[in-house]
């Protein structure tokens, strides 16, 4: 390793160059929309940036060397499943979350929370944590700010959530206000425990909670910004509010979080939704969507969703997308995919998944560069225009 102090660079022994930890460039401006690069443990990523979820440390059915060949440079694991299967002391011995599946670029963790707070009927929440049960197996365990920071020590992700409480869609001005109040204590504590709990090279985020009630965004955003975090997220979207309120929201509060540090949006997953995301000057989003839906026979395209099921496919030796350059793409037909999805053959998944993989890192990659050449509006009307939901639906299901 040799490093540049002049320029603050160093370079690994394969000749990449790095940057320490934390260190965020804002590279391009278009409106409120941004491209930067934030600097991992693990390397840099480029926003905006799509981040594909691998729950238990693997993103279903795909290799890492795959993942990394479709565009993926970061992905999540959840840190409530991953401290109970396999455990996040197991994991440590095998090597962090990096050395046990093999993936050498960032990886960013949640706390767990988003899942205990699901479980309702099997949690009790106080100002100091939440008492829960499994849902796999019934048995009992505390979740802390403290206790959540412990977990991703141990697991080694590059990026770690703080401990938040999310509250429903439907939950009222007066459980929301409780919910962020909570949360940011919980912050609070998250801020001055993490120097001694994560390592030097784990970057920490905070949450925004709020719901859709901007006065409440605004007000809970006031007192997370000075909170000495590396980045900031919103939470509580994609949990029942409609597209509108949630690109809404989007649109109005991401442009006051600050801007010399990374916005994340959590759970946001549909196209439409990316798109309002970047244009409001959100960094980063993940979802479960491109491989749960191609899990369940929704393909992904530039001309709108195939649902692989109908039988208008049956016969047609086209791929998925002739202009798509995915692996799935440039060998098999759409015919074929339909067939290994009737007979419920694990390679469709795979095959589908890497799919739509490609396209949605591949259409945040083209407004990416669009921000960087600096013709952000005309490209983004153009890929708006082009995705059309409900083009190739049409025929029966058998």
């Amino acid at each position: 390793m040799t490093f540049d102090p002049a320029n603050n660079l160093s370079c690994d022994d394969s000749g990449l160059i790095t940057r320490p930890p934390a260190v965020f460039d804002v590279l391009a401006r278009s409106g409120e929309a941004r491209s930067a690069r934030l600097w991992t443990g693990h390397g840099p990523v480029d926003t905006p940036c799509f981040m594909p979820v691998g729950t238990y440390g693997a993103v279903k059915g795909i290799d890492p060397d795959e993942l990394a060949r479709v565009g993926s440079q970061v992905v999540l694991g959840n840190s409530y499943h991953l401290a109970h299967r396999p455990g996040a002391e197991r994991v440590a011995r095998l090597g962090g979350l990096h050395g046990m599946s093999g993936w050498s670029r960032a990886i960013l963790t949640d706390s767990g929370g988003f899942q205990v707070f699901s479980l309702r009927g099997l949690q009790r929440i106080d100002d100091d944590g939440v008492d829960y049960r499994t849902h796999f197996d019934g048995s009992a365990h505390r979740m802390t700010p403290k206790s959540v920071l412990e977990v991703q020590a141990l697991l080694g992700s590059d990026i770690c959530m703080v401990l938040d409480h999310c509250p429903p869609a439907d939950a009222s001005p007066v459980d929301l206000q409780r919910a962020v109040d909570r949360t940011t204590r919980w912050a609070e504590l998250a801020a001055t425990l993490r120097p001694s709990i994560l390592g030097d090279r784990q970057l920490c985020f905070g949450i925004v909670q709020g719901g859709v009630d901007l006065e409440v965004r605004r007000a809970h955003l006031d007192r997370m910004a000075p909170l000495p975090f590396d980045g900031l997220a919103l939470g509580g979207l994609s949990v029942g509010e409609t597209p509108a309120q949630m690109h809404a929201t989007m649109a109005t509060v991401a442009p006051w979080m600050p801007a010399d540090r990374p916005r994340y949006v959590m759970g946001i997953g549909m196209p439409e939704d990316l798109i309002a995301a970047i244009d409001a000057g959100v960094d980063m989003f993940d979802c479960v969507l491109p491989t749960r839906n191609a899990r369940n026979g929704q393909l992904f395209t530039m001309a709108g969703r195939m649902n692989i099921r109908r039988t208008q496919w049956r016969d047609d030796v086209r791929p998925v997308d002739p202009e798509c350059g995915c692996p799935t793409c440039r060998r098999f037909s759409r015919g074929y995919l339909r067939h290994l999805h009737g007979q419920n053959d694990p390679l469709f998944g795979r095959l589908a998944s890497l799919h739509n993989l490609w396209f949605f890192h591949a259409l945040v990659g083209r407004l990416r560069a669009a921000l960087r050449r600096g013709d952000y509006p005309a490209e983004r009307d153009r890929v708006r225009a082009s995705l059309t939901p409900g083009l190739m639906t049409a025929g029966a299901d058998v």
